[in-house]
This record gives C-alpha cells, structure tokens and sequence, in this order.
C-alpha cells in the first residue's frame, strides 16, 4: 500500500509538520497506536484550513460535513518522544460525494506509518451522502490520478 515518501514528492497536496508530546506516547515511550490516525487527521484538517474551508461554517451554513468511511493503516517505525514529524497527502482517488488519501508519517526521510482513507461529505443533519462543495473538490482535481 505505501509508497516511499521520496516518489511522491511530485504528487503531494500538503505537508503538516508534528512534535511527539509526552500525551502521545505509551508507558514505553513509543506513539500509542491509535495517535497516528490524530496525526494523520491534524493533517487533513489544516490542508482544509489551508484552503480557506472553516468545518464549522461548512456545517452552520451549508448543512455538510466530512466523515471518514474506511481507513488503512500499515506501521512501519514507532514514533518515540520528541521527534519532529512530518504527515503528507496525496489523492489517491476523487468521486462525487467522497475522496481518498494516501498518507506517509515521516521522520525525516524514514516512512513510519502509511494510511489511505476515504472520507465522505454528507448532511450535517441525515447523514446522507451529499456531492464535495467545489471549494473541496476544485483544489483536489489537480492532484487527481
């Protein structure tokens, strides 16, 4: 599933950078398993941000909302106390109502984690699925496959 993160430099949407807190870790030191997708999903979140997407305002005016559908994680390396990390994104695919990334947790140029999810866009109120707005579906196009 992964791909080594120097591949796909030519193909990232966004890169967020991390430090490992004391929270983050198990009693040995280690990134606690279920941390990384909060990694990956701080990731997400300011790419958003980035953009100019408020979630907030997205579901107060518009009703919508993002909501992760599937996702797959393959660790590789454990992340310890301190190190400076890097997450990344990359589409991997973009349909109507939703949108798959591919993404690397990095220390340096060593792959720690890598995921790919598929995030669904949906009413706010139903929970049904609703086509990507187009100031989320305009900036991915470009990244598309």
């Amino acid at each position: 599933m992964s791909v080594p993160p120097a591949a796909l430099a030519s193909r990232v949407l966004f890169r967020w950078p991390l430090r490992v807190y004391y929270e983050d870790t198990d009693a040995g030191g280690v990134v606690y398993y279920a941390n990384y997708l909060k990694f990956f999903e701080r990731c997400r979140t300011e790419w958003l941000r980035a953009v100019g997407v408020d979630q907030r305002t997205l579901a107060a005016e518009h009703g919508l909302m993002f909501v992760v559908v599937r996702a797959e994680i393959d660790y590789k390396r454990p992340a310890r106390l301190d190190d400076l990390l890097e997450a990344d994104m990359h589409v991997a695919k973009l349909a109507r109502v939703s949108f798959e990334f591919t993404q690397n947790l990095t220390r340096g140029a060593e792959l720690l984690a890598a995921l790919r999810v598929k995030v669904a866009c949906v009413d706010s109120r139903t929970l049904a699925p609703k086509p990507l707005p187009d100031v989320i579906a305009a900036p991915l196009k470009a990244f598309a496959p």
